[in-house]
């Protein structure tokens, strides 16, 4: 008995985290677009800067950082940058309904359930992976930024500017 509850909280403490790592390829795949028709996955985007945010309707730090991802996208899209968010966790209509009051001009997705979480090591949203044009992670950042931060860490790996 002792054996099955220890084995039950390892998996639960382990659940959705996956080892990944800055240099590591992108963890990708197709997933619906949201609010749909269609399809869409990160590798579309290669040869492209791109910032992944993990976001749920019911986050509210989500909500907040919702503007600022718009608003770093339209002044680095010239650039070769985009933004991907991806809707996990969620039912779909609670998704569309955010993206009806936090509009953005970058590609949505949605996860299944918590696949893609888990694929991220996701241990909540928001969660933020700058992917760099050859597929590989850049920076992970576990929680919601702010124009300082995309600014102080974001913008300057884009650039060719990072300090190692």
């Amino acid at each position: 008995m002792l054996a099955v509850i220890g084995l039950l909280g390892f998996g639960l403490l382990s659940k959705g985290r996956a080892k990944i790592a800055v240099g590591d390829p992108v963890p990708d795949k197709v997933l619906p677009a949201l609010p749909g028709p269609g399809r869409g996955s990160i590798a579309e985007h290669r040869g492209e800067w791109a910032l992944v945010n993990l976001w749920a309707s019911w986050c509210i730090p989500c909500r907040q950082e919702a503007p600022v991802l718009e608003r770093f996208y339209r002044r680095n899209r010239a650039h070769n940058v985009t933004v991907i968010g991806i809707d996990v966790e969620d039912n779909r209509d609670d998704a569309v309904a955010f993206l009806h009051e936090h509009p953005t001009t970058y590609p949505q997705l949605r996860s299944v359930g918590d696949e893609r979480s888990a694929a991220f090591g996701s241990s909540g949203v928001p969660e933020n992976f700058l992917v760099d044009p050859e597929g590989r992670l850049a920076l992970i950042w576990r929680g919601p930024v702010d124009e300082a931060l995309l600014r102080r860490r974001v913008e300057p790996l884009i650039r060719g500017r990072a300090r190692h």
